[in-house]
């Protein structure tokens, strides 16, 4: 399953926060009213707005954004307006309604695309995705999605805190879509096509050669390639292997098996912790 780590946003959406003066007696009046009450009845936007971020601390999502979209209705001109639909996607992100939080990021990046909170919203879309990446024996699907949003926040806001996080998540990413492409790859060397596995390990060397998956694609390269009789092409891969990971246990694999098939790689391998005598695929 992949891990994922969840974000500070809280911290990123106390926006003139100080402005929020609101008479604790006049917001314990305002909680009585039932939400249709909002519909029909003006209220100052900062009671308003309050009430929403209130309910936000508490946990109660949907009731946030219910106050969020009146700041917009009754106040569509104010500043508080354009504040209340990054917090109405939050609330969404919180209540992991990700698809509503998307599209209100995208409301905010549309309507105010050089406002100082535009690179919040941009994150903000790219973590929803994130959130959403599932493990490597389903579709993949959020986990491009994120990695071409987290790019997109990177590529936008390179010095920002968003992109020092959007970083350390496309790292993630990518050994995620790694481990998919491996776990295709095995399943197609367990039903005896091996050049249909070489095509996925060789998209893990290629794309995502910087990920955790990478030693194994080598050695499996190299099962490959001698089970298609391919030596030099084993021996090149086992090459590879040795001289980036000599002392991983992927590397002392491929070098029993090489020396078991008369091959025997000039590098030694730095691992030597005894070995089963058949390698299965797991």
């Amino acid at each position: 399953m992949f891990v994922k780590s969840r974000f500070c946003a809280r911290a990123a959406l106390v926006l003139a926060a100080g402005a929020l003066a609101v008479s604790a007696g006049g917001c314990a009046t305002f909680k009585k009213k039932h939400k249709t009450d909002l519909s029909y009845v003006e209220r100052p936007v900062d009671l308003l707005y309050s009430t929403g971020a209130e309910r936000l601390d508490k946990g109660q999502w949907d009731q946030a954004v219910d106050y969020f979209r009146e700041v917009e209705r009754q106040h569509p001109y104010s500043e508080w307006s354009r504040r209340a639909i990054l917090m109405t996607a939050f609330a969404h992100y919180e209540g992991k309604k990700y698809a509503d939080a998307v599209s209100d990021a995208d409301r905010f990046i549309q309507l105010y695309p050089g406002n100082a909170s535009a690179p919040y919203a941009y994150y903000l879309k790219a973590v929803c995705y994130f959130e959403q990446i599932v493990d490597v024996g389903r579709d993949q699907a959020a986990t491009e999605q994120a990695l071409t949003a987290l790019k997109d926040v990177v590529r936008r806001y390179p010095h920002s805190e968003y992109a020092a996080d959007a970083r350390l998540k496309i790292d993630m990413v990518n050994d995620q879509l790694a481990g998919k492409e491996m776990t295709v790859g095995r399943f197609y060397l367990t039903n005896n096509q091996p050049v249909a596995a070489m095509g996925r390990f060789r998209n893990v060397i290629e794309k995502y050669q910087t990920t955790s998956h990478t030693p194994e694609a080598l050695y499996r390269l190299v099962e490959v390639d001698l089970t298609l009789g391919l030596k030099d092409d084993a021996l090149r891969n086992a090459a590879t292997l040795g001289a980036n990971f000599p002392g991983d246990r992927w590397y002392a694999y491929a070098y029993k098996l090489m020396t078991s098939k008369g091959l025997r790689p000039s590098v030694e391998p730095g691992d030597k912790r005894s070995l089963p005598e058949k390698l299965g695929i797991s």
